[in-house]
């Protein structure tokens, strides 16, 4: 039987991208806030916001190393992944992950200088030519 593995999020990161570089590869990581509203039984409204761990590898590594930051807000497309390890008092620990396949920024935070004038800087200055292409993951 064949299964599916979808995971689709919009939310906001909760801080910059952590960017680890490896041999071959390189791996940005960064929490992300996703939030919903609704009504309890005694009509009052009420906001749940879960927390995810979100991973990118190699050229979406890249890409998010260079636009994503802190608050901005994002459509994740991938998939969950569990891992485990032991830490060093033994005991076994689990993460699950959200490998990300593909994202789109939907509203990046402005950047300010030290004018504090608002400065919008357009992904074609971000991305150029030496940007890497999206290959497959490591594993």
């Amino acid at each position: 039987m064949i299964g599916v593995n979808k995971v689709i999020l919009i939310g906001n990161l909760g801080k910059d991208p952590e960017v680890i570089t490896f041999d071959t590869a390189k791996k940005a990581t960064f929490p992300l806030a996703t939030t919903e509203f609704f009504k309890n039984k005694d009509g009052q409204k009420i906001e749940q916001t879960d927390w995810h761990n979100v991973v990118c590898w190699r050229g979406l590594a890249d890409i998010a190393e260079k636009i994503l930051k802190k608050g901005t807000q994002v459509y994740i497309e991938g998939k969950l992944h569990t891992r485990s390890w032991e830490d060093k008092d033994g005991n076994k620990r689990y993460v699950t992950e959200v490998l990300v396949e593909n994202f789109t920024v939907l509203a990046n935070r402005n950047y300010t200088n030290t004018q504090d004038e608002v400065i919008q800087q357009p992904i074609e200055e971000i991305l150029n030519e030496n940007t890497k292409q999206i290959e497959d993951f490591p594993f």
